[in-house]
C-alpha cells in the first residue's frame, strides 16, 4: 500500500474492526470538497489526513486509532446543518476539524456547542466565528487560521503605511466571508482616519466585475482590496487588464490559491495577501511537511493549492490530538478544557503552540504570525524577504 492509498483509507465513515482492537477514536472534517471552494477545502483535508497518517502510523491517541469522517458540505450553509447533525447524532464524532467558508461554520456551529462537542475550526476567517457563543458560559468554538480582525488591519497596513497610498476602493463578495471582511477593513481604515474612495460587491459566480472596477477607478483609487471566497477573484484581476487599469491588488490570504493564479494567469501578477504559510521556505519542519504532502498528494505542478489551508489543517489535528491525550478522555468537556490548558508545547507547521488559547481567548494565530505574499512569476513568494526568516524561526505562542 503506498503512502497515498494509506491516507484514503483512514478517511473512510465506516470501518470493518478488527477483532479486539480497540474502538477507533472518530473526527469529523466537514469542508467544500467540490466547487469553487474546493481548492481551500481539499488542501485543509489533506492537511488533516497528512496528520493523522502520521499519529495513527506512531500508535495513535490513548491506544486507539483515529478515525477521519470526512463530508463534503458543498459551501453550503444549509449543508453545514444537515452535515453537523449528521456527525453528532449518527456518526458520533468526538470532536470535528475544519469549515473553510464562515458561513457554514456560522451556521453549523451552533449544534456542536449545544452537543458539547470542541470544534476545530481551521480555515474559516470571519472574526465573529471563535466569538459566537461569547455570552454562554462555555465556548467549544476553537481556530488555527487568521481571523478577518487580524488579516485586514494588515491589508490596510500594507496599502497605507507600506505602499503610501491615500485613496483605497474596496471590492468584497455578499457571502459572511466577504461581508465581514468589508466591515473590518472598513473598521482598520476608520481606525487611521481614512475612508474607502469605493465599496462595491459583487456575486459568487459573476464573471464581469466592469461596472466595480470603473466605479472604483472614477474615484481615482491607487489600490484595490478584495475580500472574496472563490474564483471571483481571478475576474477583478483579469477586469482591471481589459479595462486597461493597473492598480495594486491586495486581498486575504485566498489570494493566494494556486486556482487564482492560474484564471488570472499574468493579471495575478504583482498580487499580495497575508499568509500563514508560503511554500518557498527552509525551515526544516515545513521543509518536510511540504515534501511529504507534494508526494502523498501529487498537487499540479507541486504547488500547494492553498499552503496556508494545508498546514493550517495538519496542525488542528496535532493541537487536537494533544489535547484527547492530556484530557486522558474523549468527553467533549474534558477536551475543551485541555484546549484552554495545553500543559506540553505542540510542534506545528505554522508555529510552535505553547499554551495557544484559553478560557477567553480560542483563536491560536496571532498578528506576528502572518507574512506578505506576493505574486511573481506564477508563484506566492515573499513580498519582503526578510520576513522569511521570521517566518522560519517559529515562534512560541502567548
Amino acid at each position: 500500500m503506498n503512502i497515498k492509498t494509506a491516507l484514503v483509507s483512514i478517511c473512510l465513515a465506516t470501518t470493518t474492526l478488527v477483532a479486539g482492537a480497540a474502538e477507533p477514536i472518530k473526527i469529523g472534517v466537514p469542508g467544500p470538497f467540490t466547487g469553487g471552494s474546493s481548492p481551500l477545502g481539499i488542501s485543509m483535508r489533506n492537511g488533516i489526513r497528512l496528520a493523522t497518517d502520521e499519529i495513527n502510523k506512531a500508535g495513535g491517541v490513548l491506544g486507539r486509532q483515529i478515525l477521519l469522517v470526512e463530508r463534503d458540505d458543498e459551501a453550503k450553509n444549509e449543508r453545514g446543518v444537515q452535515l453537523a447533525q449528521e456527525l453528532i447524532n449518527k456518526e458520533k464524532v468526538v470532536a470535528a476539524v475544519g469549515f473553510v467558508n464562515t458561513g457554514v461554520a456560522l451556521a453549523s456551529q451552533r449544534f456542536y456547542q449545544e452537543a458539547k462537542i470542541p470544534v476545530m475550526s481551521a480555515v474559516a476567517t470571519g472574526t465573529l466565528i471563535s466569538h459566537q457563543f461569547d455570552g454562554q458560559p462555555e465556548n467549544y468554538i476553537f481556530r488555527t487560521t487568521a481571523r478577518d480582525e487580524i488579516q485586514a488591519p494588515r491589508m490596510v497596513e500594507e496599502a497605507v503605511d507600506r505602499l503610501g497610498f491615500k485613496r483605497v476602493a474596496i471590492l468584497a463578495d455578499t457571502t459572511n466571508l466577504g461581508q465581514l471582511g468589508r466591515e473590518d477593513l472598513e473598521k482598520s481604515l476608520s481606525a487611521k482616519g481614512m475612508k474607502a474612495v469605493a465599496v462595491e460587491k459583487f456575486n459568487l459566480k459573476d464573471v464581469d466585475m466592469t461596472a466595480q472596477l470603473l466605479r472604483a477607478k472614477s474615484a481615482n483609487a491607487q489600490v484595490i482590496l478584495v475580500y472574496g471566497v472563490g474564483p471571483e477573484l481571478a475576474q477583478i484581476a483579469n477586469g482591471m487588464t481589459k479595462l486597461g487599469w493597473k492598480v495594486p491588488m491586495i486581498g486575504s490570504w485566498n489570494l493566494s490559491m494556486a486556482s487564482f493564479i492560474e484564471n488570472a494567469g499574468a493579471a495575478s501578477e504583482g498580487a499580495r495577501m497575508p499568509v500563514t504559510l508560503i511554500q518557498e521556505t527552509s525551515s526544516p519542519k515545513r521543509k518536510a511537511f511540504i515534501d511529504s504532502y507534494v508526494k502523498a498528494f501529487n498537487p499540479k505542478d507541486g504547488n500547494i493549492e492553498s499552503p496556508s489551508c494545508a498546514a493550517q489543517g495538519y496542525d488542528s489535528m496535532y493541537l487536537l490530538a494533544a489535547a484527547i491525550r492530556q484530557a486522558n478522555s474523549t468527553e467533549g468537556p474534558k477536551i475543551k478544557a485541555a484546549l484552554e490548558n495545553l500543559n506540553t508545547p505542540v510542534e506545528g507547521v505554522v508555529a510552535t503552540y505553547n499554551r495557544p488559547f484559553s478560557k477567553d481567548n480560542h483563536d491560536a494565530i496571532t498578528p506576528d504570525l502572518l507574512v506578505m505574499g506576493e505574486i511573481k512569476g506564477g508563484k506566492v513568494v515573499y513580498a519582503y524577504p526578510q520576513e522569511q526568516k521570521k517566518a522560519v524561526v517559529v515562534g512560541a505562542k502567548k
